[in-house]
């Protein structure tokens, strides 16, 4: 009985990994992350893109990892196109890091594993 509960429990835990998303963010919560003199991360893609979901997960686990000494943002860019030309975003997903002065100091397209994505935000001041 004990191996079937501790299966259930595994398969339990990574089906919440596997949905796991932020949010889509706003204009105004890009806005208000851009001055909050943190480094910041933008995440740009689509809910239904299968590189964006895979990299969902990892994003969600380093914004409650870096809440408050980062900003992890998902902007999908079927519901905020405006905000995708404002950083002229061509291709799907692209990864924008910025330092905490507002500065673009890396830009990514395509999958980003979790080393990755936190070495971009060391590279935009992340201590």
């Amino acid at each position: 009985m004990k191996p079937i509960v501790t299966i259930f429990t595994m398969l339990l835990l990574f089906a919440g990994v596997a949905n796991a998303e932020l949010p889509a963010a706003t204009a105004a919560a890009v806005s208000q992350a851009l001055s909050s003199g943190k480094p910041t991360l933008i995440d740009f893609g689509l809910r239904t893109c299968n590189v964006c979901k895979k990299m969902a997960p990892y994003l969600e686990s380093l914004s409650n990892d870096y809440r408050g000494r980062a900003n992890i943002l998902f902007i999908d860019v079927r519901s905020d196109q405006a905000t995708a030309q404002k950083f002229r975003v061509q291709m799907l997903p692209t990864q924008i890091f910025i330092s905490p002065q507002g500065k673009e100091v890396q830009r990514h397209t395509g999958f980003m594993d979790k080393e990755d994505i936190v070495k971009g935000l060391k590279s935009a001041g992340l201590k």
